[in-house]
């Protein structure tokens, strides 16, 4: 009798813990798609603040090539020059998502400025700019990365 009954209860917590992982997946996978941005105001919310936050840092981050050893190279311009292109980027991305009704319509512009934002963020993890360039960088990368997010694409690391 105490045979039986011990499998009975092991019986029913392998059912309770099975039930338990059923019910835990179908509500993570809520969560994970409740928090991805779904409308077009979202979306247009996060590239709004991708604009401003990257105005900040180009100004900041020429600043800072302004007071470095690389003043005046060929490099200071290579750079101020990938910095103005992730500003193109997100401009050609805000009329492109102005223009049109469904905003997965602009994947590929978040894609090319996800792109140019990438060689930005290898430059940002070489060099030491500035705490406030640095502070202005992150800020804008974790912007960038909820809209790779909103569109499903590869984030910076």
């Amino acid at each position: 009798m105490v045979r039986n009954f011990s499998r009975v209860m092991s019986a029913a917590i392998v059912l309770f813990v099975l039930t338990a992982l059923s019910v835990s997946v179908p509500a993570q996978n809520r969560r994970y798609n409740r928090n991805r941005a779904q409308t077009k105001a979202e979306i247009d919310r996060i590239i709004r603040r991708v604009e401003n936050q990257s105005d900040r840092f180009v100004r900041s981050f020429d600043n800072s090539l302004d007071n470095s050893r690389l003043e005046g190279t060929r490099r200071e311009d290579n750079l101020n020059e990938r910095a103005r292109n992730l500003e193109t980027d997100l401009d050609s991305l805000r009329l492109e998502f102005d223009r049109t009704d469904r905003y997965v319509d602009t994947r590929s512009q978040v894609s090319r400025a996800l792109s140019t934002a990438e060689g930005i963020n290898t430059v940002m993890r070489r060099r030491r700019l500035g705490g406030n360039t640095e502070r202005l960088w992150a800020q804008l990368r974790t912007e960038l990365n909820a809209l790779a997010y909103a569109y499903n694409l590869r984030q910076l690391r």
